[in-house]
């Protein structure tokens, strides 16, 4: 009943907020492949935001139906010789358009324009990431706060590698830390592993190793996860947060940092996932974001923008993995067909499709039921 009850008070907020969200992050990968894809001489038949029936279209002069569709989980670009909307070759298609189109038929372009049209998707969400938080960088700055231990948690791994108040953390992982949160990333993706941490005490540097524990804590919007934890506090009130200031060149800087940033601790998360030193709990879909997107809605819309940066990355990402259906699988057919001097038959391209489509699949379910649980659904 309370889950019901989350889910009625979820929809006048959260409902405009994930659709904003998602839409934008979705627009800006479509318009990277269909930017270049234009630029490249490619025809377009379709610019679709989501899937289903279309709630609002119109066609351009140059032929290109433009649709906002009901399902707002992601979105397409059809070419033209696309078999359907997986951007999948259709020879016989190509073959029986009038000469002076085929010459426009994705399939027909050079294998470095068909290359760039892919990464153009992912890439354009990289640069909307980069361009939000170097917006906000500019003109808000940004809020550093200083890794020093102001308390050690009794019973923690800190108190038991010996790390004490007054601490600053120097280096952790073999990693600078610059910031405090720098030092949480490393912490919660490290949960029984040995770390050595480097500690400024009294002007002295010292190497301490530590193990994080894996505890449950809550999030700040409630949420319960499983991360490492080390057991140190660092207090706000005590004066060591101050703002950094950036012209447009240095936040630049720092958003390409903090993308990277992103990426790499996404990388690091799955590689441990797959080596099975991470759990699968911490793995998000749309139900997730639906209801992230809400909380976030809840504090300003500032906010909410920087979560579409930081989903903006994490789709660029996924989009890269070599998984036919994504936008990497196109570019694995390509490297295929580079070495091999010839596409890949289309009886192996299907195969790697309806592959790439289970193996989606199934973590879109596993994604599900992980919002299903934070959600007391069951």
């Amino acid at each position: 009943m309370e889950a019901l009850r989350d889910l009625i008070e979820w929809i006048p907020v959260g409902l405009p907020a994930f659709a904003f969200v998602i839409t934008l992050v979705v627009f800006f990968h479509e318009l990277g492949h269909f930017s270049i894809a234009r630029a490249c001489g490619v025809g377009v038949e379709t610019f679709s935001i989501g899937f289903g029936p279309a709630i609002v279209s119109w066609t351009d002069r140059r032929g290109t139906q433009w649709k906002i569709s009901w399902i707002p989980l992601g979105g397409y670009v059809k070419f033209l010789g696309d078999a359907d909307v997986a951007s999948r070759p259709d020879e016989d298609l190509v073959n029986k358009l009038p000469a002076e189109q085929r010459s426009h038929a994705f399939l027909n372009k050079p294998l470095w324009q068909r290359a760039a049209v892919v990464v153009a998707g992912p890439a354009a969400n990289f640069v909307l990431a980069i361009l939000i938080f170097a917006a906000t960088f500019a003109t808000f700055g940004r809020e550093v706060v200083i890794p020093r231990v102001d308390s050690v948690q009794a019973h923690s791994a800190a108190a038991a590698a010996g790390i004490k108040p007054g601490d600053v953390i120097v280096k952790a992982d073999g990693s600078e830390i610059n910031e405090f949160s720098d030092l949480q990333s490393i912490v919660t993706m490290s949960a029984g592993r040995n770390l050595a941490i480097v500690v400024s005490r009294h002007g002295k540097l010292l190497t301490l190793h530590a193990t994080p524990k894996l505890l449950e804590v809550k999030t700040g919007f409630g949420d319960v996860q499983r991360v490492g934890v080390l057991g140190v506090v660092n207090d706000l009130a005590g004066g060591e947060v101050h703002v950094v200031h950036y012209g447009i060149p240095g936040a630049v800087r720092e958003a390409s940092i903090r993308t990277w940033d992103i990426v790499d601790s996404t990388m690091t998360y799955l590689w441990r996932m797959v080596v099975g030193q991470q759990d699968a709990s911490q793995l998000s879909g749309p139900l997730g974001i639906a209801k992230v997107s809400r909380q976030v809605a809840s504090i300003g819309i500032i906010e909410l923008i920087n979560l579409a940066a930081l989903i903006s990355v994490s789709i660029g990402l996924v989009n890269l993995f070599p998984v036919p259906i994504l936008d990497g699988g196109h570019l694995l057919y390509y490297a295929c067909e580079a070495i091999m001097g010839r596409p890949l038959g289309a009886r192996a391209q299907d195969v790697g499709f309806r592959l790439g489509l289970a193996v989606m699949l199934g973590l879109m379910v596993l994604a599900t039921w992980n919002d299903l649980l934070r959600l007391n659904l069951f």
